[in-house]
């Protein structure tokens, strides 16, 4: 697979195995975030609360709040491939809201994010963003998008460009296929995402619990195995494909708005040389460098996260001249 994020979170005692009543769900409603579903217990320690929200005419989605100071603006944090708001953000939330506020949903078949018998579309997660934000009365926001969820925020980006104030890219690309191997890599993602459409719910369920298993036996914490074990994995391969498909090179230079790119120089999934090439397509960009791989996120956390942190006040402060 040419686009896993690498999760290596281990049984050391930071996260613990949610139990059936902490994943239950109460409360109904929709559109005001007091009455929106929200989870029964107390979040895993360091993350916000969360809260189930129906996208009308889309789908039932999960997201995480964190409120910052009164007036601040919003960051919309968006995940990588094969990871969830949780495990790709979990570090950021508490530094992040000093100055924002922060919202990170699960997208599309990942997580707890909007369960759809449609073909997986990067466009539509894109018009699950805005949606989410006319739900929660949010005018205007900051996308935020980590490797795939790079490729949502510039799709945000391109056809909501009236919501967006500004973007922040990290560890991602305008493109990611080139060379021939990567054509086949892709290429064997689309097969299986069509022949996943074809095997029984029980065969689906099967392949999850290996992939669970196999987590597991990887010496994954439990609270990482549930995160994944979570997926529905017929949209994380059509999504693989997606990713392969995206190429936003000869729109991105048209786009106006302020941009931090956070570049990964020892990335080796997605590589230096196309986060570089990325910032050269836009304008009015700020680059910014963390010395590490894909997983910085969390493996260099404390490097990561204030360059994080300081490349989201860029695009703010830009975007208010």
């Amino acid at each position: 697979m040419p686009f896993g994020f690498g999760f290596a979170w281990c049984e050391d005692g930071r996260h613990r195995h949610l139990s059936s009543a902490e994943r239950q769900i109460e409360g109904e409603g929709l559109g005001d975030p007091s009455t929106v579903k929200k989870e029964s217990v107390a979040p895993l320690p360091g993350l916000p609360p969360g809260f189930e929200l129906e996208l009308p005419g889309r789908g039932k989605t999960f997201y995480r709040e964190k409120k910052g100071p009164d007036g601040a603006p919003t960051l919309l944090l968006l995940h990588g491939w094969t990871a969830t708001a949780d495990l790709n953000w979990f570090t950021c939330f508490d530094a992040l809201s000093e100055n924002f506020n922060v919202i990170a949903l699960d997208l599309r078949g990942h997580g707890r994010g909007i369960r759809t018998k449609s073909n997986f579309k990067l466009e539509d997660c894109a018009d699950d963003v805005a949606a989410l934000a006319d739900q929660l009365g949010i005018a205007t926001f900051i996308p935020v998008g980590y490797s795939m969820g790079g490729t949502i925020a510039q799709l945000v980006w391109q056809r909501h460009e009236a919501r967006v104030r500004g973007i922040v890219l990290c560890s991602t690309a305008s493109h990611f296929v080139e060379s021939r191997e990567e054509k086949l890599s892709f290429f064997g993602l689309t097969g299986l995402a069509a022949l996943s459409r074809l095997t029984t719910a029980q065969a689906r369920t099967w392949l999850t619990d290996q992939i669970y298993l196999q987590r597991k036996s990887n010496g994954l914490s439990p609270w990482a195995i549930q995160q994944i074990a979570s997926h529905d994995w017929r949209h994380i391969l059509e999504a693989g494909s997606a990713i392969g498909s995206f190429d936003s090179r000869e729109w991105l230079p048209t786009l106006e708005a302020p941009a931090s790119v956070v570049i990964t120089t020892e990335d080796g999934v997605v590589a230096p040389d196309r986060q570089t090439e990325l910032y050269r397509l836009v304008d009015d960009v700020e680059v910014f460098e963390v010395h590490g791989g894909h997983n910085a996120v969390f493996a260099k956390k404390d490097i990561f996260v204030p360059t994080l942190v300081e490349a989201c006040i860029s695009v703010f402060v830009r975007s208010t001249r």
